[in-house]
């Protein structure tokens, strides 16, 4: 495909007004406020290379609107920076696009596009806007807050286990290859927590992230982590699978922080609080746990 070519795919795709068909060098947002945030994908690194092109995309926009999920944001543009290779990976990829474009209520405002040398390997971007937002700050969470987090943690760790090649339910995969962004969840939490972020390199990490940002110390309990059945049964739900499971990354959950007489009006787990002090501090239910050496992804 060329430049012209891609242009004009994106064209039959859902386009946000303010991109002016795409035939401008620029969009004119005059909605406010917005959040803004960007993620990049790199082939080798965040997806793997024999991961479809539709799953590519796919992945890309919701690692983006995870991040406007937990701000409690509504979708509202995306800018996408792409490279073009291969023909038919190209046209796969827009495929995937107009799937959880339409999925997620997400349109385009524009982006750019490059032609990469054979053999590179891919680098995609997406910047995306979300509006009518309170935006729960990471770093809110008060002394004695409670830690809650949405769905389950683990399967998409699993997932990507599975994808490389080891047995395991398609379930498991397909939670890794196409994670679901907690829009609906956000909006209604981000006008009660105190503090809330998506779940994207590991549950341990991002709580410690969390309790730092806040200037306090979390403290978690292993053996309230939720687990779903699948993840239960392709990996156990002992100790270590526990670790496995909060240490992995890809879940694109909410963890949010709300006062501790609170219980949320969604599907969601408490698993920890916030205390004065610094770190994470790991349970498993009564017992002091010592930390894993990796508490998450980290590049």
């Amino acid at each position: 495909m060329t430049e012209a070519d891609f242009l004009a795919a994106l064209r039959t795709l859902p386009l946000h007004p303010a991109a002016r068909g795409l035939r401008d060098d620029s969009a004119r947002l005059t909605r406010a406020p917005l959040v803004v945030t960007t993620d990049t994908l790199v082939e080798g690194v965040h997806f793997l290379a024999t991961d479809t092109p539709q799953d590519v995309a796919w992945k890309l926009v919701v690692t983006n609107l995870s991040d406007i999920a937990g701000k409690g944001g509504k979708p509202d543009g995306i800018l996408l920076n792409y490279p073009l290779t291969d023909d038919a990976w190209d046209r796969a990829f827009l495929e995937g696009l107009a799937d959880v474009l339409t999925a997620c209520n997400a349109q385009i405002l524009g982006g750019d596009t490059v032609r990469l040398p054979p053999g590179a390997p891919r680098v995609l971007t997406v910047t995306a806007f979300g509006c009518d937002t309170p935006a729960p700050p990471r770093g809110g969470a008060g002394e004695n807050d409670a830690l809650w987090v949405t769905g389950t943690i683990g399967d998409a760790g699993a997932g990507l286990a599975i994808a490389q090649g080891q047995p395991g339910p398609a379930a498991l995969a397909a939670r890794y290859r196409r994670p679901t962004p907690r829009l609906a969840e956000g909006r209604i939490l981000a006008r009660l927590a105190h503090a809330m972020m998506d779940v994207s390199d590991g549950l341990l990490i991002d709580a410690t992230r969390m309790g730092a940002a806040s200037n306090l110390a979390v403290i978690l309990d292993l053996a309230a982590i939720p687990l779903s059945q699948a993840y239960r049964t392709h990996a156990g739900d002992d100790r270590p699978a526990r670790l496995t499971a909060a240490s992995a990354g890809d879940d694109y959950e909410l963890l949010f922080a709300m006062p501790a007489n609170v219980v949320p009006p969604v599907d969601a787990t408490h698993i920890g609080r916030f205390a004065r002090g610094e770190g994470l501090h790991l349970f498993d239910g009564g017992e002091a746990v010592p930390l894993p050496d990796r508490l998450g992804f980290q590049h």
